[in-house]
């Protein structure tokens, strides 16, 4: 028997198991597919384990593409209108403050520029799933503060995709040349307005066209197809293939069947997607987290304080109250899935060490956890320091004697 059927035999199992006890728990299952990862890596031998990581890591780079295509089919420019200035404007603060504590934490713990950047990066993004997770388990995904933190993520995302595309451009040749950096994003601009146009225009028209030849399994064998073919087309041009997923998500996005799309792909997505998790679970080293336990925990808590504050100042500047910000900001606390692919595309690319896979997997795990606990601390953080804080700047802006003219 080919060893791959033992190994997705096994890891299915133990996957299961643990999300069982983890949704017992009311913890998010990601958290549940990268400890069976662990459990099931090589580096614990006392259970039975797997015999080739390599063709776990090859299905979980399948995960990644249909990862990024459900995201790019759930991502139109209805939602985007939607969001307004004030997602906008509140992802450009968390960004840049962000890559700056990132880059500041990387060169204080002693890591190269390279390696800093990456990080900066990976602490950006939060995770959208860990986020809805902790609003349904608290039950408060209907109120106004979280409305504006799905905005955000959904700029997120699109930043997300942005970084994923931008920062090998950068730093693959370990040295920032300006000009090349220019070439490369006009190239992908020229790149993504081809395929835009092209398939903005003759794809949904197909789909209108034959859409009583579309059957559920002829529809699903269609935009997986596509999707594919997207990717092979991206990595020729040596552009991101995540980039070719999300690209032709978001074009089928626009057809009339982007429902039935959702709804056909969103188990082959849940599938590989959990393995994607389980094979970033499969190279974390315990040994390894012990070892860099210091750096773990200082990117933790730099995250855990820094993201909130950002995300709370860029929404002060996008005109919200400052309860509203301190709500939403608070919830904006971890990072997740897209640390994971920064961190594995730079060690693909060969720019930065393989100790950063074990740190930024340990600090995702920590900032999950104590995501809920954050978001339910958000209201009493408020009613403890907010309307002092908020007194304070209304005295300010009054003069400071408290009196209006």
């Amino acid at each position: 028997m080919n060893p791959l059927f033992s190994d997705l035999a096994l890891i299915l199992i133990v996957a299961g198991i643990v999300t069982i006890i983890f949704k017992r728990l009311k913890q998010p299952l990601v958290l549940g597919y990268i400890v069976a990862g662990a459990l099931t890596g090589p580096y614990i031998t006392f259970i039975p384990t797997i015999s080739n990581v390599e063709s776990v890591e090859f299905w979980g780079s399948i995960g990644v593409i249909f990862l990024l295509f459900g995201l790019g089919l759930e991502f139109n420019l209805k939602k985007i209108n939607k969001v307004g200035g004030a997602g906008f404007i509140t992802v450009f603060t968390e960004v840049i403050v962000m890559f700056s504590v990132g880059i500041l934490v990387g060169r204080i713990l002693g890591w190269s520029w390279v390696t800093s950047i990456f990080l900066g990066g990976m602490l950006s993004i939060s995770s959208t799933s860990i986020i809805i997770k902790a609003f349904d388990d608290l039950g408060i995904k209907n109120k106004k503060f979280t409305q504006l933190v799905f905005g955000a993520l959904v700029v997120e995302d699109l930043v997300a995709i942005l970084i994923l595309v931008v920062l090998p451009a950068i730093v693959v040749s370990k040295t920032f040349d300006g000009v090349d950096l220019a070439m490369k994003i006009g190239n992908l601009a020229l790149f993504l307005l081809l395929w835009f146009t092209v398939g903005i225009f003759s794809i949904p028209t197909l789909f209108k066209k034959f859409k009583h030849y579309l059957s559920d399994e002829t529809l699903i064998v269609v935009s997986l197809g596509l999707c594919l073919m997207m990717v092979v087309i991206t990595k020729n041009a040596e552009i991101s293939e995540a980039l070719g997923a999300f690209v032709m998500g978001s074009i089928l996005s626009g057809t009339t069947q982007s429902e039935r799309i959702i709804k056909l792909t969103k188990p082959i997505k849940d599938f590989f997607g959990a393995i994607f998790f389980v094979s970033v679970g499969m190279l974390v080293d315990p040994v390894a987290i012990w070892q860099y336990l210091p750096q773990i925990l200082i990117i933790s808590l730099a995250i855990i304080i820094a993201k909130p504050f950002a995300a709370t100042l860029g929404l002060l500047f996008s005109g919200q109250t400052l309860k509203i910000a301190m709500l939403s900001g608070v919830c904006l606390c971890q990072i997740g899935e897209f640390s994971f692919i920064i961190v594995q595309m730079g060690m693909e690319k060969d720019v930065i060490a393989g100790y950063l896979y074990p740190i930024i997997v340990s600090v995702s795990v920590i900032t999950t956890f104590i995501t809920p606990y954050w978001v339910k601390l958000g209201e009493p953080l408020y009613n403890a320091q907010g309307e002092r804080i908020a007194a304070e700047i209304e005295d300010i802006s009054l003069g400071g004697d408290g009196e209006g003219d």
